[in-house]
């Protein structure tokens, strides 16, 4: 492949641009209660970790709504890639070659998905992972710009529970902290399953620190984002 080739930009046909054109787009952060907002739980499985160059394998989804996780409302997908190359992610996500090379076109997955979300906003585990490359997967398959609003319960679990000491902590450390049990970890709907589940409890936790809307808990979450940078001489 030459370099030309590589750079540039994928051919987007007409009916793709009529679906991304009537897309839903993201609602402005409110300040009605949590419970009455709609939450879509996301979680990637990716061939690696650079945000630049790997590629979305699975997508796993689930929302909540009215307090509790809507199981009637849930999104799985694998995606076909034609250039996935067997690395050492494998032994992490367990998507075979052969499962990748059955996997849906990422085109249709990713309108589905969008359709999906609608005007929510996203919950994920180190969000801004999954922000990057769903962002990044969106702009080159459909020409579509991310905009919605992403919360990371790597920060607000720390945020909610200062008395709870748990350096680095991943997706396990709070899950354990909480008595939560994924059934299959590295799986994409399992993990958005399990991580529904601690944004349940971290939601209740907000409620009773009077943070009661996704608004106020994003204000919070920005004032606790800068006292951590200063705190850290940044």
């Amino acid at each position: 492949m030459s370099l030309f080739t590589w750079l540039r930009p994928r051919q987007i046909n007409d009916q793709v641009r009529q679906r991304v054109s009537r897309l839903t787009p993201p609602a402005p952060l409110g300040e009605h209660t949590l419970r009455n907002q709609r939450w879509v739980v996301l979680d990637l499985e990716t061939s690696g970790l650079n945000t630049n160059r790997d590629q979305v394998l699975a997508i796993g989804a689930v929302v909540i709504e009215d307090g509790a996780i809507d199981f009637s409302q849930q999104f799985e997908r694998t995606l076909y890639q034609r250039n996935h190359k067997l690395t050492s992610s494998v032994l992490l996500h367990g998507l075979s070659p052969s499962a990748i090379a059955a996997g849906c076109d990422p085109v249709e997955a990713l309108l589905d998905l969008m359709d999906f979300i609608g005007d929510s906003p996203v919950l994920a585990f180190h969000a801004p992972f999954d922000q990057r490359m769903l962002a990044r997967a969106l702009k080159d398959h459909l020409g579509y710009l991310l905009q919605h609003p992403f919360f990371d319960l790597a920060e607000l679990a720390p945020l909610l529970n200062p008395q709870i000491t748990l350096r680095e902590a991943g997706l396990d450390d709070w899950t354990a902290c909480f008595g939560l049990e994924a059934i299959e970890r590295h799986n994409a709907s399992a993990d958005a399953m399990v991580t529904a589940e601690l944004a349940l409890i971290l939601f209740s936790h907000a409620r009773r620190q009077h943070l009661d809307s996704p608004a106020l808990l994003d204000q919070h979450l920005q004032r606790w984002r800068r006292r951590r940078q200063q705190s850290h001489g940044f």
